[in-house]
């Protein structure tokens, strides 16, 4: 089923691996917080060990503000890893307060992500002059809605999966439709039958809904602190801006709209601008596959 979308390390020195969230720099989260698994590769989430401070450090990847989550003065960042990372050492810009500022390696080790054919309609491939309009107005709508930050820390960093069903995709597929070869898959594809519920993975605020020539009917969640979640191909949304959603609440229901070969839910995570793999947020590891 298819669809498109748009460590720690010594504070001095050595890199080694583990991040996980976006971005909360003017309000970084005081308590404990279970955070996801670290996989720090491209597509994955590193967390980096940012040392003991009175007060919360604020920390940058490539000028994005990333998620710092601690308890007793011991602090961590969260860091999402974009798919198109190359393996290697990357830094984070650290500042204590009243201190300088400081750079933090940690690595990224290399990742290697099966490939998908798929057979779609022409038309979801080779875009007509009008459809191809419709897509760049909705391609840049949806990057400003992808950069949505709020300051507030997310409820939770465990999230549940949002339908019932097997895993029918998996993140991080090197996608080709009808030949020819397109970007990763961004998501996780949950293949249930049409109009099955889908929920919020998290409690958050509906940031958008609509249907997208892609996507089919949409809606993003900002769960805070730059922690985004999208649920695409929906037949039914339930929820509108501006609504506030509790773990588990309905938002819409399992469809095939947009570019899909069937029924399914796809659902991706963001973290600091970032698509990361969401079975890193499960607490069964990835969902029934």
């Amino acid at each position: 089923m298819a669809c498109l979308f748009l460590h720690r390390s010594p504070w001095r020195g050595i890199a080694a691996a583990l991040v996980l969230s976006a971005a909360c720099l003017s309000a970084p989260h005081a308590g404990a917080l279970e955070l996801p698994r670290a996989r720090s590769v491209p597509g994955g989430v590193a967390i980096v060990d940012l040392g003991t401070s009175a007060a919360a450090p604020q920390a940058m990847l490539d000028g994005e503000p990333v998620l710092v989550v601690g308890e007793g003065g011991r602090w961590q960042a969260v860091v999402g890893i974009r798919l198109d990372a190359g393996p290697g050492m990357r830094e984070l810009v650290v500042r204590h307060e009243g201190g300088a500022e400081a750079r933090l390696p940690f690595a990224v080790g290399p990742v290697r992500y099966a490939e998908q054919r798929l057979k779609v309609a022409p038309g979801k491939v080779d875009l007509s002059a009008e459809d191809l309009a419709r897509h760049e107005r909705e391609r840049e709508h949806l990057a400003a809605v992808a950069a949505t930050r709020s300051d507030a820390p997310p409820a939770s960093l465990r999230m549940r999966p949002p339908a019932d069903g097997r895993r029918s995709s998996s993140f991080g597929l090197r996608r080709v439709f009808n030949g020819q070869p397109r970007n990763p898959h961004s998501g996780m594809d949950i293949a249930a039958p049409a109009g099955a519920p889908v929920v919020a993975a998290a409690a958050g605020r509906v940031i958008d809904s609509g249907d997208y020539f892609f996507n089919g009917g949409t809606v993003w969640l900002d769960h805070g602190s730059g922690l985004l979640t999208m649920y695409c191909h929906l037949s039914a949304v339930d929820v509108k801006p501006g609504d506030l959603v509790a773990a588990g609440q309905r938002i819409g229901a399992v469809g095939a709209t947009g570019r899909a070969t069937g029924p399914h839910l796809h659902w991706s995570v963001s973290l600091n601008r970032a698509m990361v793999d969401p079975a890193l947020f499960l607490d069964e590891g990835g969902g029934r596959k």
